[in-house]
């Protein structure tokens, strides 16, 4: 799995247009092997990337969770705690607490 890719589904508030496509562009960089594709496949690339967002804002918008909506804050706590607890120490860009 990418890590840029993050999970949208079961957020308040949901997620954005934009984090869907960015997450779309990510998948499509990754099953390409590319970041940037060459001018011969910049069509197909962006074509794939337009078809992969349409497809995930489906996704995302048609799920239905019994659990309650996560936060961003919280899920990004959560990050933060499980990279304190591999790396030991207090990761860079955090305030300790």
């Amino acid at each position: 799995m990418c890590r840029a890719i993050k999970t949208l589904a079961n957020f308040a508030p949901p997620a954005t247009d934009e984090e869907i496509r960015a997450s779309a562009l990510q998948f499509v960089r990754k099953l390409s092997g590319t970041a940037r594709p060459s001018r011969a496949n910049e069509a197909v690339f962006d074509q794939a990337v337009e078809d992969v967002t349409a497809v995930a804002e489906r996704l995302v918008r048609s799920l239905v969770s019994h659990a309650p909506p996560r936060t961003r804050e919280e899920e990004a706590r959560k990050a933060r705690e499980r990279s304190r607890v591999r790396y030991g120490g207090t990761p860079a860009g955090s305030v300790p607490a």
